[in-house]
């Protein structure tokens, strides 16, 4: 059964860094293409970066030039290096296998809080 573990989510002041971690149980993981997402209060859930099996990647608008995602095959982790953090970056992050939808599984998320 999969299970997806997010970690490293904190508070920081605006302009700092973080750097999250998605650690993946399961074979599937090498295979698939994992994208890390966030919901803010009130608002749903949005795609912020994705990383093919291979290691190309893909970032929104909002975070482009920003953050990093990253992964490692043989951990089975996927991270996200966040960069320049601002208070609208503030949500819980969220990784999964690209294309999941709201009733999917989930892991529980780590929570960001970027101060002003």
């Amino acid at each position: 059964q999969v299970q997806l573990v997010e970690s490293g989510g904190g508070l920081v002041q605006a302009g700092g860094s973080l750097r999250l971690s998605c650690a993946a149980s399961g074979s599937f993981f090498s295979f698939k293409p994992m994208g890390w997402y966030r919901q803010a209060p009130g608002k749903q859930r949005e795609l912020v970066a994705t990383i093919t099996s291979s290691g190309s990647t893909n970032y929104a608008d909002f975070v482009k030039g920003r953050f990093t995602v990253s992964r490692d095959n043989a951990k089975k982790t996927v991270y996200l290096q966040m960069n320049s953090l601002k208070p609208e970056d503030t949500a819980v992050y969220y990784c999964n296998v690209l294309g999941k939808g709201p009733n999917d599984y989930w892991g529980q998320g780590t929570q960001v809080t970027v101060s002003s």
